[in-house]
């Protein structure tokens, strides 16, 4: 269970994750981002605390709201993306986050370069 974890340890566990993660609370503030060294879309400290919706360019501010919307009224749990960028795959997604109860809590935008997954056929067993 986490009360075995320390708060610097959780962080650093996410930062290891293959994927940058943020997350927005039900007030639409982002309130947290891992900070991996090659990062796909910058972030900087002083987005945490901020409105999300002023975090996007303006020309996908309406899509943005549009997700918190549809996760806040229980339309959808899941929004997903990709996009080309710099030669390469990108998949973005959404998270509805949800108490035991369905009270959404907020969202997670997790973000992965999927270029090199996409050249992935056959299998490879661990330790081949």
């Amino acid at each position: 269970m986490l009360e075995n974890l320390s708060a610097q340890l959780i962080e650093t566990i996410l930062n290891h994750l293959p994927v940058e993660i943020s997350f927005v609370d039900a007030d639409d503030t982002v309130r947290y981002y891992s900070h991996g060294d090659n990062r796909i879309f910058s972030r900087t400290p002083a987005v945490i605390g901020k409105k999300v919706q002023n975090c996007h360019p303006q020309k996908s501010v309406h899509k943005v709201q549009q997700i918190l919307d549809d996760f806040k009224s229980g339309k959808r749990d899941v929004a997903q993306f990709w996009i080309n960028l710099g030669g390469n795959l990108i998949f973005i997604r959404y998270f509805a986050v949800r108490d035991k109860s369905h009270n959404y809590l907020g969202t997670l935008e997790a973000t992965q370069d999927i270029t090199d997954i996409k050249k992935i056929e056959g299998e490879k067993r661990l330790l081949d």
